[in-house]
């Protein structure tokens, strides 16, 4: 093999890694955060499939033909899409918890900044969001990030692509996200219940009672609490199912 073909292969063979994982990584909690600029993010990319392209099985022979140089990118970006879109469904549970906390402790309409989540997020969704995010670096679970998309060509095999199970395992994440969120905003359903049904029964036994007036603030009050008490147990389980679902990628 001459010079020129060695060195069509391998720069092919990097545009393959860059299909996959940079693909995945445009969408993958922590590494594709909007609020980070463009630039430091394709340069971090990159970087990184540099650093993963000599352990990954990626061919090093340039196709002749045009198709299989189309489908391979295809095929590849793909895989990529698909993993870094379900990470984000599943981050996508904290936004759902921070909405529903939100709705029952009477801080619906404390809207906060759009953090990449969707319009009109609730500051609880932000917090939410920003611990989430923070707390995979903390804890280093960006390490196990970037060895589940090293390990996603065992997963799916390179040039493989099942479209039928890509999708059907993407709408079992969607149903899993929005489990995930609302089992972490289960302390609040049942504090709402309870303090409702408590100041229904003051107003009861005291209908002069001014119940909007006394249940609000202490409606927002309890929720900050249980916030405050509950927010190390719930970071806890998103980012131990977070990490379960990378580690599948090993089998």
């Amino acid at each position: 093999m001459d010079f020129d073909a060695a060195a069509a292969g391998l720069i092919f063979g990097y545009l393959l890694v860059v299909a996959r994982i940079g693909s995945a990584l445009v969408f993958m909690p922590g590494f594709g955060e909007t609020q980070v600029p463009m630039r430091p993010r394709l340069m971090l990319a990159l970087v990184i499939c540099a650093a993963l392209y000599p352990a990954t099985p990626v061919p090093t022979v340039f196709p002749g033909n045009p198709t299989d140089v189309a489908w391979m990118l295809g095929a590849e970006v793909t895989i990529g899409l698909w993993i870094g879109l379900v990470a984000r469904i599943l981050l996508a549970a904290m936004e759902f918890a921070g909405f529903q906390i939100g709705q029952v402790s009477g801080l619906a309409n404390a809207f906060g900044p759009s953090l990449g989540s969707f319009e009109g997020a609730t500051l609880v969704a932000s917090l939410l969001l920003i611990a989430t995010i923070t707390l995979i670096f903390v804890t280093d679970t960006h390490h196990l990030i970037l060895q589940a998309l090293l390990y996603s060509y065992t997963a799916f095999p390179f040039g493989m692509v099942m479209l039928d199970d890509l999708a059907s395992q993407a709408v079992r994440a969607a149903q899993h996200s929005i489990y995930i969120g609302t089992a972490i905003a289960a302390p609040f359903f049942v504090m709402s219940v309870v303090l409702n049904l408590g100041l229904g029964l003051a107003n009861r036994m005291m209908p002069q009672l001014p119940v909007f007036l006394v249940g609000a603030p202490m409606l927002i009050a309890v929720g900050f609490f249980i916030l405050l008490v509950a927010t190390p147990a719930m970071m806890e389980f998103f980012l131990n199912d977070l990490a379960n679902w990378l580690g599948d990628f090993q089998f």
